[in-house]
Formats: structure tokens, C-alpha cells, sequence
């Protein structure tokens, strides 16, 4: 029999719900099966507006702002995860995956403790009820990537039940805003941990091998200073 002991147990990615005050994890969800794809996207928070500085009729202090941003860019991922307890339901999950799928949507959902409290709250007269704060969040994808989100999309296809009609396999849509210190009020440890996230970006981005200018047919006299017109 051929072991392979020295291969690398796979790191799995996973969703930690975590204490805002304390810093804790109260819940670690640990994904069944890593995606096989990420869609990731980056919208730059620019000065100075939407709008195409090309289009005609932007005044100058749209120019003084196009290099300029307000702030980070707004990040979004999304990705399909699968649940599927088809081997082994009889013994290890008598109720499906319904506690997994639960745990999912109740990151979307307060809790009934927090409903009652703000109905009471309605009953007793209060003028102004604050929105329920939900607890921080955080998604990780490996050691490098540990970041503060929202879940903005949550969809469900359950492809497979028990004799008691209990969920045994389903496939999950999941998207996901990161939240930035855009979102966060300073002092929050969730903007903490973004700094940190930013923090690893640049990082890597230190790491990366730069190129030359030969490579794009600027070098020598043709180079950046020919295309300025700067010495």
C-alpha cells in the first residue's frame, strides 16, 4: 500500500462570524468543497465622479481630480459552493444538510431574540429603532486573503432529498461585498482587518517581478521621456 503522507492536506476556505467586541469567533463555517472558480471585481471610488472626462463639458476641477480617489476601490466576489451529504446522510446527518444551509442564511437573517426586541421596542413607543446590527463577518480564502464582508446575494438549488424530503445536496450562489473603511466607522475592528487585507495587497504587489521598459518599445531614446516630452 503506497502512502503519500508528505502531500499537503488542502486548505479550505470558509466564512468566520465573528464578535465585533470582543474579536472571538462565534461561528466558523468551513466550505465542503473550495470553488473551482472566483469572479472578483474592482470599481476605483474616483474624485471626481462618473463621468468621462472625454465626453466634453467637464470644467477643470474635474481634471484636478482625475488621478484622485476617495477612497478604497469597492471589491465584490462571487462564486458557487456545493454541499453534498449523499454518502453519508444516514449516519452523520439525520436532518440532511439543513443545519449547514441554516447556518448560511441566518447570515442574512437576525435572529428571532432581535426581532422580539425590536418590537418591543415598537410596542413601548420608542421614536427612532435603530436597524439590527449584524455580527462582523469575514471571509478567508487561504492565509493571504482574510477580509470583512457582506453577503449581498444568497441563492439556493437544492438538487437532492432524503425519504423525509430533507435537502441531502444543493449548490449555492454566493456574492459578497468586502467592506472597506469606507463602510466601517473608524475604530471598528472589521476596518482593522481590512487595513490588514489592504496591508497583504500591497505586500504582494512589492513581490511581483517588475518588467522593463525594452519589453513595451520604450526603451532609450523612444522611452517615457520621448513620450512626455521631459528629459
Amino acid at each position: 500500500m503506497t502512502r503519500y503522507a508528505d502531500i499537503p492536506k488542502p486548505i479550505r476556505s470558509g466564512i468566520v462570524v465573528v464578535d465585533p467586541e470582543r474579536g472571538t469567533p462565534q461561528r466558523i463555517i468551513v466550505l465542503q468543497f473550495n470553488p473551482d472558480t472566483l469572479e472578483r471585481s474592482l470599481s476605483p471610488q474616483a474624485a471626481g465622479g462618473s463621468g468621462d472626462a472625454g465626453g466634453g463639458g467637464s470644467g477643470s476641477g474635474d481634471r484636478n481630480e482625475a488621478l484622485r480617489l476617495k477612497g478604497p476601490a469597492q471589491e465584490t466576489w462571487k462564486f458557487t459552493a456545493e454541499i453534498d451529504a449523499t454518502d453519508q446522510f444516514e449516519v452523520a446527518a439525520p436532518d440532511g444538510i439543513h443545519p449547514e444551509l441554516a447556518t448560511l442564511e441566518m447570515l442574512v437573517h437576525p435572529t428571532t431574540a432581535q426581532l422580539r426586541e425590536a418590537a418591543r421596542l415598537t410596542k413601548k413607543g420608542t421614536i427612532e429603532i435603530s436597524p439590527i446590527e449584524m455580527p462582523l463577518t469575514l471571509f478567508t480564502w487561504g492565509a493571504k486573503r482574510v477580509m470583512p464582508v457582506r453577503l449581498t446575494e444568497l441563492s439556493i438549488n437544492e438538487s437532492a432529498f432524503d425519504v423525509n424530503l430533507n435537502p441531502i445536496r444543493a449548490s449555492l450562489s454566493i456574492g459578497m461585498k468586502v467592506l472597506s473603511v469606507s463602510d466601517l466607522p473608524a475604530g471598528h475592528r472589521g476596518a482593522d482587518l481590512y487595513m490588514a487585507h489592504l496591508a497583504q495587497k500591497e505586500q504582494l504587489a512589492r513581490a511581483a517581478r517588475s518588467g522593463g521598459l525594452a519589453s513595451l518599445g520604450l526603451a532609450g531614446r523612444n522611452g517615457i521621456s520621448g513620450i512626455t516630452g521631459r528629459a
